[in-house]
């Protein structure tokens, strides 16, 4: 990591959410294997290089916590340092695993269901912010306010002529 890289994450860091339906309730038989491995996929998120943050409850999950409606729409919080980071825990950890098996226990979801934005450092997301970004993705595409990893935007001490992102309370 270059110093300048170094600087820009201790000005920025990424967030991301994403949400997921699932095919049955967290105790139904069809979820147990997802279930079983909560515990250890987060704490592999913990321990990754560039993790900074996640929505969790009590119970060391965000299982328990209702974002929408639907008891069965699940939803992920988390900070990180980079782009690169997150994308290494996502592809390259026990967490790529169940990722690939996903439709075991989940439906496909019609809209966004992941975003990724900058924060300051230091700043911990909200799940109404969250939401916010799906929301905006959804109407606008890709842009320096929500994006995914087909089309990343840079730290905004990275860019030469920065975009600003549109601010969404």
């Amino acid at each position: 990591m270059t110093t300048a890289e170094s600087n820009a994450f201790q000005q920025h860091h990424l967030a991301q959410i994403n949400i997921a339906l699932m095919k049955a309730p967290l105790n139904d038989p069809i979820m147990a294997e997802f279930a079983t491995a909560l515990d250890q996929v987060n704490a592999i998120a913990d321990q990754s290089p560039g993790f900074v943050w996640r929505l969790q409850s009590s119970s060391g999950n965000a299982t328990q916590i209702r974002a929408y409606p639907d008891p069965k729409m699940l939803i992920n919080l988390s900070v990180w340092q980079s782009v690169n980071q997150l994308k290494t825990y996502v592809y390259q950890s026990l967490h790529s695993e169940f990722f690939v098996r996903r439709r075991q226990w989940f439906e496909k979801y019609q809209g966004e269901h992941f975003a990724m934005w900058w924060v300051p450092a230091g700043h911990l997301p909200t799940v109404e912010e969250g939401k916010a970004r799906l929301e905006y993705l959804s109407q606008h595409g890709d842009s320096a306010t929500a994006f995914t990893f087909a089309k990343p935007f840079p730290c905004p001490t990275e860019r030469p002529n920065p975009v600003q992102p549109v601010q969404i309370d």
